[in-house]
């Protein structure tokens, strides 16, 4: 589909193989191709790496003996059970500039109300909601990987005077990797293909505040020009970032693994 000249409006009898005059068309031509690349980098690196660190201080929260632990990560994962179009809905009320909840907070203290959705604050937004949704996801991967953690290394470090920072540092941390990785490139991969969330709160605008490459890839196949064609080239290239980063971090999995035996 990729390779051909299809769109909506022709019958499939009609359409013809062009080589890689699509792939051509999104490097010298296409403007938006690449504007919705970098957003989506960016905002794969930003979320990602927020998620990362709340997750891994929820899930050393928990790892300790607190009151009500069942109770809290009960409370945790309702982000992740709620579906995305009703999380967009929410969110989206809950935005809004004249009657949104957080503007009213803001009002309390005096403080100007902020045009969440608009152009310069969207993609915040957008990355602010994906962040909430999917932290727990992160903190549990993480949580599950300290439970599994062995107690022995722990115990030596403590006789051997060990400070909590170092025991972190040189044994939480080392030993945590594999799953730490394993949450990365779950997060990585799903950030990159996000839509759901986008397309309930802002349909990638206004303008392309927050036209990543997907909602890129629906714009151009099914909303404005129906190039069915461009729009596979676009998921082509897409794929291949995806398969690239999979690739690099199941390889630094490998290389731990053998250093570990």
């Amino acid at each position: 589909m990729s390779f051909t000249n299809y769109d909506l409006t022709m019958g499939w009898e009609q359409h013809k193989l062009i080589g890689i005059r699509n792939f051509m068309y999104l490097a010298f031509e296409d403007k938006d191709f690449w504007h919705s690349m970098k957003i989506s980098l960016w905002f794969m690196v930003f979320t990602v790496v927020i998620e990362f660190l709340l997750g891994l201080a929820i899930a050393l929260l928990f790892n300790r003996r607190i009151q009500g632990k069942r109770l809290w990560m009960s409370f945790l994962i309702i982000p992740m059970v709620i579906t995305p179009t009703i999380i967009s809905l929410i969110w989206k009320l809950m935005l809004n500039t004249e009657y949104g909840v957080l503007n009213y907070i803001l009002s309390i203290f005096s403080i100007a109300k902020i045009n969440w959705l608009g152009y310069e604050n969207a993609l915040w937004s957008v990355m602010m909601v994906d962040i909430w949704e999917w932290t727990p996801f992160v903190a549990l991967i993480l949580y599950a990987g300290l439970q599994s953690l062995p107690q022995e290394p722990y115990e030596a470090a403590v006789v051997d005077g060990g400070s909590p920072i170092q025991v972190f540092y040189y044994l939480t941390l080392p030993l945590l990797k594999p799953m730490i990785l394993i949450a990365l490139l779950l997060r990585s991969i799903d950030s990159l293909k996000i839509f759901d969330v986008v397309y309930g709160l802002t349909q990638g605008g206004p303008g392309n505040a927050t036209e990543l490459m997907s909602m890129h890839i629906y714009r151009i196949g099914f909303r404005h020009t129906n190039w069915i064609g461009r729009a596979s080239a676009n998921a082509i290239v897409l794929l291949f970032i995806v398969s690239l980063l999979t690739t690099i971090l199941l390889r630094i999995m490998r290389r731990g693994t053998k250093e570990e035996y």
